[in-house]
């Protein structure tokens, strides 16, 4: 009976001589063959990379997501002192009011939807197509969770191809629940500033389960540039669309 370090061993010799296959058959052909072959092994090797990544988040939060390595990158090139704020808890310890504020602001039918809302994006369509207005984004909570887990801020087609792929994913593997703790806990709320529980202790200095329903809707709002928010905490725009979230909070039925 072989030994478990020679199991090993064959193991790691099967994985080598498959690589060595899968090499030989993407450097096989023509450039322009071997460029699109690359390029759809790289997009579902990173696709199962994600998805492997989203089964283990069923338990664990990761303790850093892409878009916080982002903004540690672009702090070498910035001026000023950069510090990262940010302490996860559970669901259980994050104000009511708080998940109900996010969800009124930025995705009233996320219990309806599973991950994409067709429904509203028919609704940009129609309004951008039909009636002329401006493009307005469409994003789900749950798209904006794989956003932050594993692509940057920087916008492009191929970005949003893989959160519209993944985010589905993410419903299914995670459910609802965990898919609202994980994104409360981890999205940017400021210069540094990342999840409910930093957040309510930078603006409030109040832990997140203490936000009242005001403060909630007033986080809520700034969901969609934190930063800017953060160094104009007295921008009108942002009192305006405190006020609109409160109404849809008193209006919604959110369980």
């Amino acid at each position: 009976m072989p030994s478990r370090s020679g199991k090993a061993r064959a193991a790691a010799g099967k994985a080598r001589r498959t690589w060595g296959r899968v090499h030989t058959r993407l450097n096989r052909g023509p450039l322009w063959r071997r460029a699109l072959q690359w390029t759809l092994f790289l997009f579902l090797a990173s696709t199962a990379a994600c998805l492997s990544s989203l089964v283990l988040m069923k338990w664990i939060t990761p303790p850093v997501t892409m878009v916080q390595a982002q903004r540690r990158v672009e702090s070498w090139f910035a001026k000023g002192k950069y510090e990262k704020r940010h302490a996860t808890v559970p669901l259980r310890k994050i104000s009511p009011h708080l998940q109900h504020a996010v969800i009124a602001a930025e995705d009233g039918r996320f219990y309806q939807h599973h991950g994409i809302d067709f429904d509203e994006l028919g609704k940009i369509y129609e309004d951008v197509v039909e009636d002329g207005e401006r493009l307005r984004g469409g994003s789900t909570i749950t798209q904006q969770l794989v956003k932050n887990l594993f692509f940057t801020t920087h916008g492009n087609p191929l970005r949003k191809v893989a959160e519209f792929g993944l985010a589905p994913a993410a419903d299914w593997i995670l459910g609802k629940q965990r898919v609202l703790e994980l994104y409360l806990n981890v999205i940017e709320w400021g210069n540094g500033v990342f999840g409910a529980e930093a957040a309510a202790r930078h603006y409030y200095n109040v832990g997140a389960t203490q936000l009242g329903p005001e403060q909630a809707a007033r986080l809520a709002g700034m969901v969609p540039n934190p930063r800017y928010y953060d160094r104009n905490r007295a921008a009108p725009g942002l009192g305006r669309k405190t006020a609109i979230i409160l109404g849809r909070m008193a209006s919604a039925d959110v369980p």
